[in-house]
């Protein structure tokens, strides 16, 4: 029996749980085996679906990163915009997608998380270095598409 798949969402700031709700129906339907971890450092309301679980974790500001870090996996994908959490999760084997759309992969994250330490330290510095762009609707269509694709890979890889 294949491992189901996980997908688990860095929910705090995440302008895309919706849709992964929706490609996780869909995919349900359609046989795979899959679980949705909405991890978050405060309550939030997700569908009443045994497929979704809400984890609420406490303690400091990782302790979401923490707890997903911990339990990603080959077979799994996480949805998050934080670089350092998005490192580990490749480290560990999983999939990791931005709530854009972006990939973020072995041959990307190294640079991807030097221009983070970089503007981190630019900011710590006094510097204003802006913030990211906008959340568009176009980024919500790559992040459909991207997930779609990644939960593809997966089944075609034998998982869930």
């Amino acid at each position: 029996m294949p491992k189901p798949i996980a997908i688990y969402v860095d929910a705090d700031a995440c302008p895309v749980k919706p849709e992964v709700y929706r490609v996780a129906e869909r995919h349900l339907s359609r046989g795979t085996e899959l679980k949705v971890f909405v991890v978050t450092n405060r309550p939030i309301a997700v569908p009443r679906d045994p497929a979704v679980e809400r984890v609420v974790v406490s303690g400091g500001m990782d302790a979401a990163d923490d707890w997903i870090a911990e339990r990603a996996c080959p077979g799994d994908i996480v949805i998050t915009a934080d670089v350092p959490l998005a490192s580990r999760s490749i480290k560990a084997g999983a999939e990791v997608i931005a709530p854009t759309g972006r990939p973020f992969t072995e041959a990307s994250i190294g640079m991807t998380l030097a221009t983070r330490n970089l503007m981190d330290s630019l900011r710590s510095a006094g510097e204003l270095t802006g913030g990211p762009k906008p959340f568009a609707a176009r980024d919500r269509s790559n992040f459909l598409a991207a997930l779609d694709q990644s939960l593809g890979r997966l089944k075609r890889a034998g998982f869930g």
